[in-house]
C-alpha cells in the first residue's frame, strides 16, 4: 500500500466537503450555497438530458420548496485525483415527503453521482454531472410528529431561512 501524500488526503476531504454541501444546498432549498459547489460552465444530466447546472439549480429548489422535507444521504465515495481533474462515485439515498391526492407520501430513491471535478487555484468545483438511478420506493408518508417519542422533540429541519442552522435554535 502506497503512502497518500499530504495535498491528495487535502483534494480529498476538499471535494467530500464540497459534495456534502451541495446536499445541505439541495435539503435546506439554499441557492447560494448551490451556486459555489458548480464552476459557471458546469452541466448536470440528472436523466433527462443535460442543462446548465447553474439553470438546473434554480430551476429545481422550487420543486424542492414545494415538498415538505427532503432529505439527501451521501454514502460511498470512490475519488480519483489526477492533478487539477478528478473523478468521483458517490452513494447518495434521497427521501422526500409530498402531498399527494391521498395525503401526504414518501418518494425514496437510491442512485449515484458520476461527477467530475476541477480545481482552479485552492478550491474544487464540480464540472459534470451525471445521475444515475438504481432503485426507487414510493407510498403513504410514515412520519410521526407527535406521541410520546417524537411529540417532546420541538427542534424540525426546515427551509432556508428557518432551519436550526440559520436561526440557532
Amino acid at each position: 500500500m502506497s503512502m497518500v501524500r499530504p495535498e491528495e488526503l487535502a483534494d480529498r476531504l476538499a471535494i467530500m466537503d464540497l459534495l456534502s454541501r451541495y446536499a445541505r444546498g439541495i435539503d435546506r432549498c439554499d441557492l447560494a450555497v448551490l451556486r459555489e459547489v458548480w464552476w459557471p460552465e458546469a452541466m448536470a444530466d440528472y436523466g433527462t438530458g443535460e442543462i446548465n447546472a447553474l439553470a438546473w439549480s434554480e430551476g429545481v429548489i422550487p420543486a424542492l420548496a414545494a415538498m415538505r422535507r427532503t432529505q439527501h444521504f451521501l454514502g460511498n465515495m470512490l475519488i480519483d485525483i489526477d492533478g487539477a481533474q478528478a473523478a468521483a462515485e458517490t452513494y447518495c439515498r434521497a427521501w422526500h415527503e409530498v402531498d399527494g391526492p391521498d395525503g401526504p407520501a414518501e418518494m425514496e430513491v437510491g442512485g449515484r453521482y458520476l461527477d467530475r471535478l476541477e480545481r482552479r487555484g485552492d478550491e474544487w468545483r464540480l464540472l459534470h454531472r451525471r445521475y444515475v438511478l438504481d432503485w426507487s420506493r414510493n407510498g403513504p408518508s410514515t412520519a410521526q410528529w407527535d406521541g410520546p417519542l417524537y411529540g417532546t422533540l420541538k427542534r424540525h429541519g426546515k427551509r432556508l431561512p428557518d432551519d436550526p442552522l440559520h436561526t440557532g435554535d
